[in-house]
């Protein structure tokens, strides 16, 4: 389970990985980099026969792949494929990890905290108990852009002590970007009221409002299985989403993917982290490149890279293997 060769190989480095979340899936993902390395598919096949059913056609055909329980391990095992093609092509190995929401558990599988199996099986049942917590069609999120972090604040609580039902900002993404989640006609009332303080209200196509307080149930079952599966320290430091702060023992680890299902993702203060860290590159490990574009935008970071595609996984190799001066 263990990734502790690496540790000491990452504490030079000046790169982080981050991993990201729900979102970032389509249908078709790493099918050019599956003909190349084998790998891909035996990571596919390795995580599919802890769950008995097969993910690698799920993530090619996109049949389900919007249901969050399947999303959910496809996208982990997606990111965890990409790692093992990085690792194999010789990659410079990060000196942190991140991951958006869901991602958080890829980082923990990548640092050797938790086997891919279990990690699979972990969110393959968050994605169900997610589900179960709100009805459909009566949960929302919203992307609220151009208000101060206070000001989304301030208006979630004015919305819910109105009774117009419960709303949380869900995750801070950037300085201005902020994703609110809660029952349908709360966010409505949230997205109305920051259109007419200038700012934007963008509604986002998920099935369930993650990271609010409606997810509090869904907690309290998942820290059963969260307890009943092995986890160890990371052998590279993963920050983690509740509090953008790196565990110092597996109880608090526990304690931090438990919270995550109901509280903020606090990626704005994690990206601050890595930026003061002394961190330069960051690489996004997944499908897509969500977290790349956001972190470009940051003043410290010189280069952030995707590695969905053969291209992509060609040019941040040797991009940061130069940057990195481990070849001239």
């Amino acid at each position: 389970m263990s990734a502790r060769p690496l540790e000491q190989a990452a504490q030079a480095t000046k790169t982080a990985f981050v991993f990201p979340g729900q979102g970032s899936q389509k249908a078709g993902m790493l099918a050019e980099l599956a003909e190349q390395f084998s790998g891909v598919r035996d990571t596919f096949a390795e995580a599919s026969e802890a769950l008995g059913f097969d993910l690698w056609h799920i993530a090619q055909s996109g049949e389900g792949l919007d249901q969050t329980e399947f999303t959910q391990p496809v996208l982990l095992t997606a990111s965890i494929a990409l790692w093992r093609v990085w690792l194999e092509l010789g990659g410079v190995a990060p000196k942190y990890l991140a991951g958006h929401s869901l991602g958080e558990y890829s980082a923990l599988v990548a640092a050797g905290a938790m086997s891919l199996g279990d990690a699979v099986k972990l969110v393959n049942l968050r994605g169900k108990l997610m589900q179960n917590a709100v009805p459909q069609g009566k949960g929302a999120m919203a992307a609220i852009l151009g208000l101060e972090d206070a000001k989304v604040i301030e208006l979630c609580a004015e919305v819910t002590a109105q009774g117009q039902g419960s709303v949380d900002a869900a995750n801070y993404n950037a300085q201005g970007q902020v994703v609110i989640a809660g029952e349908k006609a709360a966010v409505e009332a949230v997205m109305a009221i920051a259109k007419e303080q200038s700012g934007k209200a963008i509604a986002l196509p998920v099935s369930v409002p993650s990271h609010c307080s409606l997810m509090k149930p869904a907690a309290e079952q998942f820290a059963l299985a969260l307890e009943q599966t092995a986890i160890e320290l990371p052998s590279i430091p993963v920050i983690q989403n509740v509090n953008a702060e790196i565990a110092t023992d597996v109880a608090q680890l526990r304690q931090a993917l438990t919270a995550q299902l109901y509280q903020s993702v606090q990626w704005t203060k994690t990206m601050q982290f890595v930026q003061d860290q002394g961190i330069q590159f960051i690489v996004e490990c997944g499908p897509g490149n969500v977290l790349a574009n956001l972190a470009k935008r940051l003043p410290n970071i010189d280069k952030a890279f995707p590695l969905d595609t053969k291209g992509r996984m060609e040019d941040a190799l040797n991009a940061i293997l130069v940057a990195e001066g481990k070849i001239a």
